[in-house]
C-alpha cells in the first residue's frame, strides 16, 4: 500500500497539521481504523490531562472511624457512607474468615 502526506485539521484547534508516511504507516500496522483527530501539541496537553486525572485517583485517602463491631479506634481506605457498617482490620479478617469456612 502505497501512503502520502496528508494534511488534517486538528478538532480542538483547527490548526493543519501533517499526517506523515511514517504515521500513516505506523497506523496501519497496528491497524488502527481511525485518522488521528489532534495536532501533536494538542494531544500533548489531553494526555498530561489525563495524566493528573489519574494521579488524583491513585491518592490514597484514609479516613480515621469507630470500628462497627468492636468500638476500636482505626482508619479505613475510603471514605464510609452513612448507614452501612465500618469494621477494623482485626473484626474484618475475622468476618472474612467465618465466610470462608
Amino acid at each position: 500500500m502505497e501512503f502520502q502526506d496528508k494534511v488534517l485539521k486538528c478538532v480542538d484547534c483547527s490548526a493543519d497539521f501533517v499526517f506523515s508516511v511514517r504515521d500513516q504507516q505506523f497506523f496501519h500496522e497496528k491497524q488502527f481504523r481511525n485518522e488521528p483527530k489532534r495536532c501533536k501539541s494538542c494531544k500533548t496537553r489531553r494526555v498530561d490531562g489525563f495524566a493528573g486525572t489519574l494521579a488524583e485517583r491513585k491518592t490514597k485517602i484514609e479516613t480515621s472511624t469507630t470500628c462497627s463491631q468492636c468500638g476500636k479506634s482505626t482508619t479505613v481506605p475510603f471514605r464510609p457512607t452513612q448507614g452501612r457498617p465500618v469494621l477494623c482490620r482485626d473484626c474484618f479478617e475475622g468476618k472474612r474468615t467465618t465466610a470462608f469456612a
